[in-house]
């Protein structure tokens, strides 16, 4: 004890001013402290209840003659006594209990005032004999069931255990001693123990120390040692430990036997635990006088220290040390705050027992790791940065690192901040800049052991505890390109892996099979990130492998269910941007991928693509280009070398430069091949639409000059007249005259007007093309498309052209028109002698009688008789074969109903302009309709009226 350092961790409160309150006369037999208040019992029976000021609340009558012993419950705000009151029969005790309900008051009409008494039990009877009592102890096993435990100076126990209020009670005796001295034997001091479901009862008398375990029936008595104490030197700490003290030394006991004993001289008085704290009330027999002294077991000091008077009682409530002398004077001692004491310590430079202390106390961790880091601090002054940094570390989590980090930038101290960044990844509190600072300690110590250890820590966790990035990018930086590609590999950093293997150490097969292992849906976003390297250096296998990711082909990239999803397929126009400088390479990819995947989503697209490949004028492929500038510097170099030989081998140059030619000229016509190849298999006859954007196919093909691929579409769009259009912006005669062959029959549904466009054409050419002009002229002729007149004012503008063109033309002309007159002429003379007989005939009609000689009736071919009716038609009739219908000659009146019907249907037909127009235009002789209509009277302007008006 006397090697422990001393210090004042706590003070008095109250300055020496606090007393009993005067009006509790009586002399101070117990107290009890709990619930916010202290209860004192007085030898004339009074109760006093103490309030935080040390004012008296109220006090009541408990007994008629003394208050023994006194206890406040926590669960409950009952207080339980033991007293003596009145005898009121010599065989009868007068000590008895009494449980008090503080929560309610005796009725006004009460003699006494005070709170309410629940219950008064005689602790002596028959079968329990009196003796005196020398501790007291109660436990609230689980309200209302209380265990009361009485000690007796004969060594025994007297327990009551049940509801007291209702006296639902049960009473049983504890033999601890059995000596024959009752100084040795009498109960000192008692404690309960609960550890779960167990509950043991802690006995000490001035011999011996003993532990009951009440769950067993009967309880068993175990002893833990053969000494013990006298009274008030008997406590429970807060782990539930029985302490008790002697003259020598403070003893500690568990439910085993003998725990720690502390060497304490002199008199133990009185003990009671504080918040951790041994309270121990000394008699120092060379001064005579009391020391209280406040003990911190755990760090080994006194936190307390002082001379008292003469204690009769020992007390904690409110967070104070109560202490209450026989003068009835009160001491109330509080413990200092946690700053308040770290001070006095740092002061004198204590921060290990700053340490003990802030740890022992449960402080929080801020507050601990202040004081690590001002114990580091002092360390670091005193130039101990081994020790300094073993502080530090403890407090990571709570200091900012780089108030650390700051201190051990210097190149000596490299090997502690090494250490101080390794342990901030250990706990997962490192940031990108921790790793990197820490990366760059490894590579400037060149450690590899620890770079690897450090890179492969997280390999059985199966997690990294540093910033995966940060460590690629260090090490990347610093050369270390291995251990860079294992972090990215075991991270699944796919971009940072493949950037190391293409951009540093130029692994382009290895890259293109660790694309190939990754899942489905990530290698299609490493390829086109990566494609356009990949492309450049390894064209073949990036296509294979763009065909593995754009086809279902489950062996190679091991498309499989992902739980009740099915993985998607990408697109092969998703990858088009990375062919941006090999348009040769994506032909290849984009023709694999047609000639395998029929129906694909996007073969529109695709088509387009290939279409813009196939007719462009010029490829810039990597290899040609890398061929063409090795054989121009091979050209440089010769020519210089010949220049200064004074020869120029310029047949060589020229050579060269006609084979590139050929070889370009070669590859365009092949590419147009295909163009066209797939103008045709994408739209089909049986395909109303192409496969591909017609518009933007007409677009290309324009672009690049493509005639027969802008003949094909034209064509298949119908756009005859474009078609000739392009035979006549190339000069194709032949062809020109062949496409109207096929476009211009009308018998095959074509457009006959397209052989005037051809002889316009001709007519304005500037050329001699009499031999096309003939055979123009012989479908003309075939179709009578044109007047001869038109024809001969269209050729009339070719200057080139001769009559004898047209000759032959003409004169057939000539000899049919002649025929068609001769044969109008007689067809006009017939009808003129038609005309004239039909007016003689309606004059004679007028103006002479018809004589009627039918004897035979014309309908039943009987002899005529009368009544008969003949008429103007020369047909006669018995007047009953001709029935109701009288007026009409049976014979002739189908014909003139016929006649009629037709010149209605004309009549209805010149109101239909749009009948007129249609046929006007699908006429090849728009003045035969027109003169036909004004034949039939159509175009009269005569009104129109019908059968029945009277003319």
């Amino acid at each position: 004890m006397y090697q422990w350092r001393k210090f004042e961790f706590f003070e008095e409160k109250s300055a020496g001013k606090a007393s009993i309150p005067s009006e509790i006369s009586g002399n101070i037999q117990c107290c009890s402290s709990g619930r916010g208040r202290i209860a004192v019992g007085c030898d004339d029976g009074m109760v006093g209840l103490l309030d935080r000021g040390f004012k008296l609340s109220y006090a009541f009558q408990a007994h008629a003659t003394s208050v023994l012993f006194i206890q406040q419950l926590k669960q409950r705000n009952f207080l339980v006594t033991i007293g003596e009151d009145e005898q009121t029969s010599p065989q009868l005790s007068p000590v008895c209990l009494k449980v008090f309900d503080l929560d309610k008051m005796q009725s006004e009409g009460s003699s006494t005032t005070g709170p309410l008494c629940l219950q008064i039990l005689r602790i002596f009877t028959q079968q329990f004999p009196e003796a005196k009592i020398t501790s007291f102890l109660v436990f609230e096993e689980a309200p209302p069931i209380l265990l009361i435990t009485i000690g007796l100076d004969t060594g025994s126990i007297y327990c009551i255990k049940g509801d007291i209020a209702r006296e639902r009670i049960t009473r049983f005796t504890l033999q601890v001693e059995t000596a024959a001295d009752r100084s040795l034997s009498s109960i000192t001091g008692l404690g309960i123990r609960v550890d779960g479901r167990a509950l043991q009862l802690f006995a000490v008398t001035p011999a011996s120390i003993s532990l009951f375990s009440l769950n067993d029936q009967p309880p068993k008595r175990h002893t833990l040692d053969q000494i013990g104490c006298n009274a008030n030197a008997v406590t429970m700490s807060d782990r539930l430990d029985l302490i008790i003290g002697r003259p020598e030394a403070v003893y500690f006991y568990e439910i085993d036997g003998r725990g720690p004993c502390w060497a304490f001289d002199g008199e133990k008085k009185f003990l009671g635990w504080f918040r951790g704290y041994l309270l121990c009330v000394i008699a120092d027999q060379r001064s005579s006088r009391d020391m209280f002294n406040i003990y911190d077991l755990k760090n080994r000091l006194v936190a307390h220290s002082m001379v008292v008077g003469n204690v009769s009682h020992l007390l904690c409530e409110w967070g104070y040390i109560v202490l209450i002398m026989s003068d009835k004077k009160v001491l109330c001692i509080g413990e200092k705050d946690m700053e308040s004491k770290l001070d006095m310590l740092f002061k004198k430079n204590l921060y290990t027992v700053a340490i003990n202390l802030v740890q022992s106390q449960q402080a929080d961790a801020a507050a601990t790791a202040e004081v690590l880091r001002k114990y580091a601090d002092h360390l670091y002054g005193k130039q101990d940065y081994d020790e300094a940094m073993s502080q530090y570390i403890h407090t990571i989590g709570h200091l900012e690192p780089s108030y650390v980090i700051q201190k051990f930038l210097d190149a000596q101290r490299i090997h502690n901040l090494t250490n101080y960044l390794e342990k901030l990844h250990e706990k997962g509190l490192a940031s990108k800049d921790h790793t990197t600072l820490l990366l760059n300690c490894y590579t400037k110590l060149k450690d590899v052991t620890k770079l690897n250890k450090f890179i492969k820590d997280g390999d059985d966790h199966g997690e990294q505890k540093f910033d995966v990035e940060t460590a690629i990018r260090v090490c990347r930086a610093a050369g270390y390109h291995e251990h860079a590609l294992y972090v990215a590999k075991k991270a699944e950093r796919h971009e940072w892996y493949l950037k190391l293997l293409l951009e540093d150490l130029g692994s382009y097969d290895e890259a293109l099979q660790y694309i190939s292992s990754l899942e489905p849906d990530q290698v299609g976003v490493t390829v086109k990130e990566y494609g356009k390297i990949l492309i450049e250096h390894r064209p073949a296998e990036t296509v294979e492998t763009l065909m593995r990711i754009c086809t279902d082909d489950q062996e190679s990239t091991k498309r499989v269910r992902k739980g009740m999803h099915l993985v998607m397929l990408p697109s092969p126009m998703d990858f088009v941007k990375i062919f941006v400088h090999s348009p040769k390479s994506l032909m290849e990819f984009l023709e694999k991928y047609i000639s395998k995947v029929k129906d694909s989503p996007a073969q529109i697209e695709i088509h387009n693509t290939l279409l813009e490949l196939y007719l462009s004028n010029s490829l810039s492929f990597p290899s040609i280009s890398q061929e063409y500038s090795n054989e121009d510097s091979d050209l440089k170099v010769g020519k210089f070398k010949e220049i200064a030989n004074g020869s120029v081998k310029e047949n060589k140059a020229k050579k060269n430069t006609t084979d590139k030619d050929v070889k370009k000229d070669k590859d365009h016509l092949e590419r147009q091949q295909k163009g066209l190849t797939l103008l045709k298999n994408a739209w089909t006859s049986d395909m109303e639409q192409p496969l591909y954007d017609v518009f933007i196919a007409v677009i290309l093909c324009q672009m690049n000059a493509f005639k027969d691929g802008l003949l094909f579409l034209y064509e298949k769009m119908k756009l005859h007249k474009e078609v000739i259009a392009c035979y006549m912006q190339t000069h194709d005669h032949e062809g020109l005259i062949a496409s109207c062959k096929k476009l211009g029959d009308s018998t095959q549904g074509g457009d006959p007007s397209l052989w005037i466009d051809v002889l316009n054409y001709f007519g304005e050419l500037g050329e001699d093309c009499s031999k096309e002009v003939k055979e123009v002229l012989t479908y003309i002729e075939r179709d009578d498309i044109l007047p001869p007149i038109v024809v001969l004012q269209t050729l009339s503008r070719n200057p080139c052209l001769t009559l004898s063109v047209v000759k032959d033309y003409i004169a057939r002309k000539l000899e049919l028109e002649s025929k068609l007159i001769e044969e109008d002429r007689k067809s006009i003379e017939k009808y003129q002698e038609d005309t004239t007989s039909m007016r003689k005939e309606i004059q004679d009609l007028r103006t002479n009688a018809r004589i009627f000689q039918l004897s035979k009736c014309t309908a039943c071919t009987f002899t005529l008789d009368l009544p008969a009716v003949h008429f103007m038609c020369m047909h006669s009739f018995h007047l009953r074969c001709l029935g109701d219908n009288e007026k009409e000659c049976p014979e002739c009146a189908p014909e003139y109903r016929s006649i009629l019907e037709t010149k209605k249907n004309l009549e209805i037909n010149a109101r239909d302009q749009n009948l007129f127009f249609q046929k006007l235009k699908n006429s090849k002789d728009g003045f035969s309709v027109i003169a036909d209509y004004f034949g039939k009277g159509i175009l009269s302007k005569t009104t129109v009226s019908s059968p029945e008006t009277p003319q």
